[in-house]
């Protein structure tokens, strides 16, 4: 039970528009493409966009907490769908095209923020977030 409770205190030690993005937005953005498998490239859509996600549940696990080693799962998979879906998107139900333009946003937003740290955690910046 520690685990999950450490893991908490990482994620609430961020502020308050961090936590909004993580979990209010960016994480049910990505998880939403689950629904629109059925639809053209809807498997691979749902692929790229949630095994980024998912990666970083071990990575929490073993530093006990949120760190800049997240971003280096969202730089390759998610770069991939935002070019993918900027070049050539999928074309399919007036919803999941509407879909795809948010998910092409959030996912450009957030590797605005991944870039950045995964440059950082590759030049030393290993450290877990925490409460001050």
């Amino acid at each position: 039970m520690r685990l999950v409770q450490d893991i908490w205190e990482s994620y609430r030690s961020y502020p308050a528009w961090v936590q909004v993005w993580v979990f209010g937005i960016l994480v049910p953005v990505n998880a939403v493409s689950i629904l629109f498998i059925g639809q053209p490239s809807g498997v691979w859509i749902a692929v790229l966009a949630i095994v980024a996600m998912l990666i970083n549940l071990p990575i929490m696990i073993v530093e006990r907490g949120f760190s800049k080693a997240m971003a280096l799962s969202h730089v390759p998979l998610w770069t991939g769908l935002v070019v993918w879906l900027l070049l050539d998107p999928p074309r399919g139900s007036a919803g999941y095209e509407t879909y795809l333009l948010v998910l092409l946003v959030v996912d450009a937003i957030s590797l605005i923020f991944d870039f950045p740290d995964a440059v950082r955690w590759f030049k030393g910046d290993r450290a877990v977030a925490r409460a001050k």
